[in-house]
């Protein structure tokens, strides 16, 4: 089974011999990998969507019928017992809907040790909530899939004593970690960024108190976007 460069990116971050739980496994490609591969000895696929689990346990029965799998129907990871997993993956859900889920039952979520998240979007406000809970992000990835590139966070799940308590910035949306692997995606990462931002700011009407902080927000994510840039290149004070 051939991945596509997201899955397989994720699936890179999962060490042979850890158990695993999709959330969200739709059609159930990256746990079915894993076995294939006997990278993971024990795989979860869990969904909310009944319809959308039919489609894992249907390629689960067309490629090893003989096989036993566990699927299961619920919320989160409310199907999975305390400490149960090694390695939850969260991937292809909005950045808010992440937190959610991991904020539901955090004694649950921090008996995990490790996650690898990729959210389509809100990913400043995902790290946030993060930090402010004690999660641990310990690695920053960036891979393309079609026209996105997209962001795969991996997660230790740390302790309530590691709690961050500092203002909500641009450095959130756009953390420096992003440098840190010298990913050639990372230069048009940026420069997309930062013209979606311009065009944001442009646009904005400032004939309103709302308006006026809505758009010097959007300028310190632009400054913070020339910054890293600018550091990339190796130019940054």
């Amino acid at each position: 089974m051939k991945l596509s460069d997201r899955l397989q990116l994720i699936a890179d971050e999962i060490n042979k011999g850890e158990t695993m739980a999709d959330i969200g496994t739709d059609h159930g490609f990256l746990p079915l990998y894993l076995l294939e591969t006997g990278k993971c000895p024990h795989v979860v696929m869990a969904d909310i969507s009944a319809g959308s689990l039919k489609k894992a346990e249907d390629n689960c029965k067309s490629l090893h019928p003989e096989r036993e799998y566990d699927l299961r129907l619920g919320n989160g990871i409310d199907v999975l017992q305390d400490g149960e997993v090694d390695v939850v993956v969260l991937a292809g859900m909005g950045g808010l809907l992440i937190a959610d889920i991991l904020e539901w039952n955090l004694a649950k979520s921090r008996s995990i040790k490790r996650y690898i998240l990729q959210p389509r979007n809100n990913v400043g406000r995902l790290r946030y909530w993060l930090a402010e809970n004690g999660f641990i992000i310990t690695k920053e990835s960036l891979v393309r899939e079609g026209k996105f590139i997209c962001e795969i966070l991996t997660v230790h799940s740390g302790f309530p004593e590691e709690k961050q308590h500092e203002p909500y910035s641009a450095a959130f949306d756009y953390p420096e970690s992003l440098l840190t692997d010298r990913n050639p995606l990372t230069d048009e990462y940026l420069e997309k960024k930062l013209a979606i931002e311009e065009n944001i700011c442009k646009n904005i009407a400032e004939h309103s108190r709302a308006a006026e902080v809505e758009a010097a927000i959007c300028r310190e994510r632009i400054n913070r976007l020339r910054y890293l840039l600018k550091k990339q290149l190796g130019d940054a004070e």
